[in-house]
Order: structure tokens, then sequence, then C-alpha cells
């Protein structure tokens, strides 16, 4: 009797698209801020995801996007090299970049991070990409570019604060995006 094969239709890995964060830095003002949707080809899972955490004894923001669990193993181990590295953010975010190119099973986590203290801001990501902006505004995720756009437009031309702009940033960009909503998780130094 000859075996049977089962062949089953296995469809592509779903895309998640979830996500939009941004950062605003105006005078000594830090505002990270984050939408709350989690979207699955076109339904949304969640809508009150929090992706802005305080690390660092709540001296340093992160803003994930990206898968969440790969997200959250990202931010333990950055929490590890914060540690190690005595609260130096730009030491831990460095280390944190190199292994992330480096090792492995690091190389395999689809995330993204934005991480800021009072004085410092970098972008993080798994090719090892290690930015700084010139202009105090990040923003990663499915709606990044429009939260980013509309953040430089508030900054050049209004004196909003930097929590202001953020905010009406991010409802530009939920305006726009159907992978971003209006439901709002603030992180401020």
């Amino acid at each position: 009797m000859a075996a049977r094969c089962h062949c089953y239709d296995l469809q592509p890995v779903t895309k998640i698209r979830s996500t939009t964060v941004l950062l605003v830095r105006r005078d000594d003002e830090v505002c990270l801020v984050s939408d709350g949707q989690v979207t699955v080809q076109d339904t949304v899972i969640k809508s009150t995801a929090s992706k802005v955490k305080r690390a660092g004894g709540g001296l340093v923001l992160v803003g994930f996007a990206g898968g969440a669990a790969d997200a959250l193993a990202l931010f333990s181990r950055f929490e590890a090299k914060l540690e190690e590295y005595q609260l130096n953010l730009e030491r831990a975010v460095v280390e944190l970049a190199k292994d992330w190119r480096t090792d492995r099973a690091m190389r395999q986590l689809q995330a993204q991070m934005i991480v800021a203290d009072k004085d410092t801001s970098f972008l993080v990501s798994g090719n090892g990409d290690l930015l700084q902006p010139d202009d105090g505004l990040l923003s990663i995720g499915s709606g990044s570019n429009y939260a980013i756009a509309a953040a430089r437009a508030l900054l050049s031309h209004t004196r909003l604060s930097a929590r202001e702009i953020a905010e009406d940033a991010m409802k530009i960009a939920a305006d726009i995006c159907v992978f971003t909503n209006h439901n709002l998780t603030i992180e401020e130094l």
C-alpha cells in the first residue's frame, strides 16, 4: 500500500501591521507617544496596546514597533544592557545594536525601538541601524511617515510643547493611516 501524502494549503505568514510611535524633543521636553492599535490583515485585534515603556528607573523612554513578542524580547535585552552600562544610554544602544546584528537568535527579531533619555534619542533596528535625529524627531511603525511629517510641520511653525506636538501629530497620523488609532499612550521626561 502506497503511503499517502497529506498536503496542506499553508497560507503565507500573516503580516501583522500595527503601531505608530513618535518621539518629539523641544527645548528641555521629551515626549514619546504610541497609538494602541494592533491589526492582523484587515482586522483590528486590539485597540489598547501599550507600546511605550520606561526603563532605567524611569529615566529612559522606550517605544517599540513590530512583532509583540520580538519587541518585548528586545526590550528585555535593552534593559539588561542599560543596567550593565550604568544607565549610559549611548553605550547601551551601541552594544545592543552590535549584538542584534551579530547574534544569530537576535537577528531573527522583527522589531524596531526608539529610546530616549533627557539628553539623547536613538532609533535602533535589527539590521544594525543606530540613528540619532537632527531635529529631535523620530518615528517608527505603520504610520510613522504621517506622524513625523506632521510633527516636523508643527515643530517648525508653532510654539507648541513637545507633548502638544506629539499628540497633534499622532491624531493626524491616525486620521490618515488605517493601522493607527487615536488611543494614545504618552510618556514624558
